[in-house]
């Protein structure tokens, strides 16, 4: 006869997998072909999947639909319509019961964000793996904790003398017994008793929010030492003992008032990182070392010029190389898979982040790893140079590099002072708080000094200055469907401080520069000037970035700050930011075709006064006599989808003023334009329009426009994500619609929590960038789902007053002066059953407290019969009274009033509030 520990042993070593036994077969990696990070994955999915659980997609590290998250930081986030039971009927995930898959998950930004302990230790990292299984109202914790066993002992074959249990051992202060069935449910499972150790909330107890649904977890811990009791060093922060596996069993509701209430239906949510199991199967001392990193740290060093990585930390690691490796070989993933779900370094939200971990990267790459010119940008060359060249080596930074760094290069402030806090420099505070103030100045103030005025100009013209070529502009080409612009190089002929003509200018100023020739496109018509850089001939690591561009008087003018001494006649070489003009392309396109679309749903009488483009948004002002309606602005929308689907050619040329004029039904809104000037043109070349030779609609205009009514539209990317949030935003109006539609709420705080939630949909519509047609149409639906709520709300509101002024008629009778506490959070049920009482009691002064036990907070209510013996007592002086006793306010009139305060001690606020109208009554 064996005992249950022998039979589980038996188990184990039957059913252990081939790297655990001997005459192992390896792969070329060196590890055994079962043993690789993909093995080890589909392992677990197979398992789930042969005991009945659905295989699902891992959802986009970008969330849908749930704006309280930057990334998808847990397997569980997609699945949380399920959760809060707001999931769609009518959505495959309705019908989800078991459910396994490994979900991607970003943890940098917001409340879970581990991006400054990346690289610090061997675990840490801003991407990993989830890999997760659930039960939606299926099996609960037996047969959870049963396969997470049978996985991780048979058929990953641990060592059942390595692991350890935790399980929620209760919490006397909020009412919640120990989890003792789980408990016995490891037992009978074979652990040892010594092995299954107790802890409170914060370990042991999963919550999704401030409410919400919630419950005990049981987790998994893995001693990478072995040989010892290593009990007390569970939960304990230890790198050697770490928990592998997390089990929740979601079996309460957090209630808005912080009660608990069982669910009607239990599930269970169970998550697994895929690299610290990896880091266990292939015996290794650091998630760096599996082979999730090996092939991008091999690389590293391949374009890198220092030692291969060796896997130091801390004090062992001085020069901070093998950090590097691991930031660098993190950030590569987080980035590569944040790319490929459509999240791109930014400037705000999720994008910001990203851009940040970009910058982080960078950072190590070229101080540490030494990385070759090329492979990155020159921003830290620049601060390295500037360093170089102070005489104070520990003095003062200067304001004016760091902020041009952040300007324009993107170069986050806080990533320049933790570059130069390592050299013990600091950035010239002050002066920096200046330059930032003055640019927030010049951004919503008159024109920038730097321009042109007519005595410069004057000057320029007696010098012989000529004006600038800025023909190449234009003459960029499309070469296997990408578009190649012109190397520019360039002499300085002029420059200008803002006061005068200078042959020279110093570092840090900032002037205007005149070239022979650019590519650079100025502001003008309506469109955003092109951003970039200039380098000098002899100093290429030197970047002058370009603030602004503008055209006066025939001259192309270059806003820079200067990052050394320039000169006239300097040659310079040019280099545009291509990916802005590109985006500034496109959204120039779409304002030609948006301005047709308009003109074939609206009519002819529609006429263009205005517009501008940038890499951001377009925006286009047009004359209309009244708004337009949802299904009008669907019409604009399908119509220019159909022309962009037609993939049509966009011609352009410059013509004579006079010859543009010629072409039929072009609208010029009697504006001085340029001489001569570009006619864009959307499937019909130019020549034809100018020749008549065809009557095909088409969608052309000249530069130079502005106006009145006003579109504004994105493209590319920024348009199918609007379209994306659109739809899921879509998606939880129809299920929050459905679900009012199914039933209508029995109790008070299910109807709130409703009403909270149209209120929550109604800001997100408001907010998110979707499809104007679908803002409008989910407003008129989410009215019409807040009329309903608030209607229920009302109606249940009275219904519980009602119920309470009974049990307090009964309690007191019809007294003269009637206080008492009643059991509410809200303000409105006190006020109405205060209400009710003085119609039952129509002589009767009432004040009704209700104290909230979590919190301290107690409500008050009160009403005072008009005219009546006790005149003396005023609604508003005794509400206010008492809520100042407690700390509080209140306000109100003669007859009935309302106010807030704290207390630990109802029943002494009760008495003093009674007494209180004693007195003024018998005054």
């Amino acid at each position: 006869i064996k005992t249950k520990e022998e039979e589980a042993a038996r188990r184990r070593i039957l059913h252990r997998p081939p790297w655990f036994r001997s005459g192992l077969v390896r792969s070329c990696s060196g590890l055994p072909p079962d043993r690789t990070a993909a093995r080890i994955r589909n392992t677990f999915l197979n398992f789930f999947r042969d005991r009945g659980h659905l295989l699902v997609p891992s959802a986009p590290v970008r969330p849908r639909g749930d704006p309280s998250l930057l990334f998808v930081n847990a397997g569980m986030n997609q699945f949380k319509p399920i959760l809060l039971g707001t999931v769609d009927p009518r959505s495959p995930m309705a019908s989800y019961r078991r459910v396994a898959n490994s979900q991607k998950c970003v943890r940098a930004g917001g409340k879970h964000n581990d991006l400054d302990d990346v690289g610090r230790d061997v675990y840490h990292h801003t991407f990993f793996e989830m890999m997760g299984s659930w039960s939606f109202g299926d099996y609960f914790k037996e047969e959870a904790c049963q396969m997470a066993w049978s996985l991780l002992t048979e058929h990953y074959g641990l060592p059942v003398d390595r692991l350890y249990v935790s399980y929620f051992g209760g919490d006397a202060a909020f009412g919640l017994p120990p989890d003792d069935e789980t408990r016995q449910i490891w037992l009978e499972i074979g652990v040892q008793a010594n092995r299954i150790l107790p802890f409170g909330l914060k370990e042991n107890f999963w919550e999704m929010g401030d409410s919400g649904p919630c419950g005990p977890c049981t987790e998994i811990h893995y001693d990478h030492v072995g040989g010892r009791d290593g009990a007390a060093l569970v939960n304990n922060d230890t790198p050697d003992l770490v928990e592998i596996w997390n089990l929740v069993f979601m079996q309460y509701n957090r209630e808005l008032d912080g009660s608990l209430r069982p669910l009607p239906q239990c599930s269970v949510d169970t998550g697994m990182g895929l690299e610290r199991l990896v880091r266990i199967l292939q015996n290794k001392t650091s998630n760096y070392d599996t082979d999730l990193f090996t092939p991008l740290l091999d690389h590293i060093h391949q374009v890198s010029c220092v030692d291969i990585y060796g896997g130091r930390k801390g004090s062992s690691d001085q020069e901070k190389v093998d950090m590097a490796y691991r930031v660098v070989a993190d950030h590569i993933r987080t980035l590569s898979v944040c790319i490929a779900d459509g999240i791109h370094p930014g400037m705000s939200g999720a994008e910001l982040v990203l851009r940040r971990i970009l910058r982080r990267a960078l950072r190590f790459c070229v101080e540490v790893l030494q990385a070759p010119q090329g492979i990155l940008i020159d921003s830290y060359r620049l601060i390295h140079r500037t360093l170089n060249r102070m005489e104070n080596k520990h003095g003062l930074f200067p304001a004016s590099v760091a902020w041009s760094l952040h300007r324009d290069l993107g170069f986050p402030l806080d990533l320049v002072d933790l570059v130069l806090e390592e050299r013990g420099v600091r950035v010239d505070r002050e002066e920096l708080d200046r330059l930032i103030s003055e640019n927030h100045k010049s951004q919503s103030g008159p024109q920038s000094q730097l321009s042109l005025d007519i005595l410069s100009l004057s000057e320029l013209q007696r010098l012989g200055v000529p004006h600038t070529n800025d023909s190449l502009k234009y003459q960029y080409s499309l070469d296997r469907d990408r578009y190649v612009f012109p190397a520019c190089c360039a002499v300085i002929l002029a420059l200008y401080d803002g006061h005068s003509l200078r042959s020279e200018v110093s570092e840090g100023q900032r002037c205007a520069v005149i070239l022979d020739r650019t590519c650079f496109y100025a502001e003008q018509g309506g469109q955003s000037h092109d951003q970039g850089y200039f380098t000098r001939n002899g100093s290429k690591d030197v970047v002058y970035p370009v603030d602004a561009v503008e055209q006066v008087g025939g001259y192309v003018v270059h806003h820079v700050t200067t990052s050394e001494c320039l000169k006239t006649g300097d040659q310079v070489e040019l280099h545009l930011d291509q990916v802005n003009r590109l985006s500034c392309m496109v959204k120039h396109t779409a304002t030609h075709v948006l301005n047709f679309a308009l003109r074939k749903v609206l009519g002819p009488s529609i006429q263009q006064r205005g517009s501008h483009v940038s890499a951001e948004r377009l925006r286009f002002d047009f004359t209309t006599k009244v708004s337009l309606s949802v299904s009008q602005l669907q019409q604009v929308e399908s119509c220019v989808m159909d022309v962009i689907s037609a993939n049509q050619r966009v011609y352009s040329e410059e013509l004579p003023l006079l010859s543009a004029k010629t072409i039929s039904g072009l609208r010029t809104v009697d504006e001085v334009y340029p001489d001569p000037v570009r006619v864009v043109s959307v499937g019909i070349p130019v020549s034809e329009l100018l020749n008549d030779q065809t009557d095909k609609q088409t969608s052309y205009s000249m530069f130079s426009l502005c106006g009145i009514s006003r579109i504004v539209a994105v493209t590319g990317r920024d348009a199918t994500r609007a379209r994306e949030l659109g739809q899921a935003v879509a998606q939880d109006v129809d299920s929050l619609s459905a679900r009012l539609a199914g039933s209508t709420p029995s109790s008070l705080v299910s109807a709130h929590c409703l009403a909270k939630e149209v209120g929550i949909l109604s800001d997100a519509v408001d907010n998110t960038p979707i499809p104007q047609w679908q803002r409008r149409d989910l407003q008129n639906q989410l009215k019409v789902l807040q009329r309903t709520t608030n209607t229920t709300v009302r109606k249940l509101e009275v219904r519980e007053a009602a119920v309470k002024a009974e049990a307090l008629l009964q309690k007191h009778g019809k007294k003269d002066i009637l206080v008492d506490s009643v059991d509410t959070d809200s303000l409105s049920v006190i006020m109405k059953t205060v209400n009710q009482l003085s119609t039952a009691a129509p002589n009767a002064v009432v004040m009704l407290l209700a104290h909230q036990v979590h919190s301290g907070k107690v409500l008050c209510a009160c009403q005072v019969p008009k005219g009546s013996a006790s005149s003396s007592l005023l609604a508003s002086d005794w509400a206010v009274a008492v809520c100042q006793h407690l700390g509080g306010g209140a306000g109100g009139n003669a007859v009935v009033a309302q106010g807030t305060g704290s207390s630990d001690n109802i029943i002494e606020v009760l008495r003093w509030a009674e007494q209180f109208a004693v007195q003024k009554i018998q005054r």
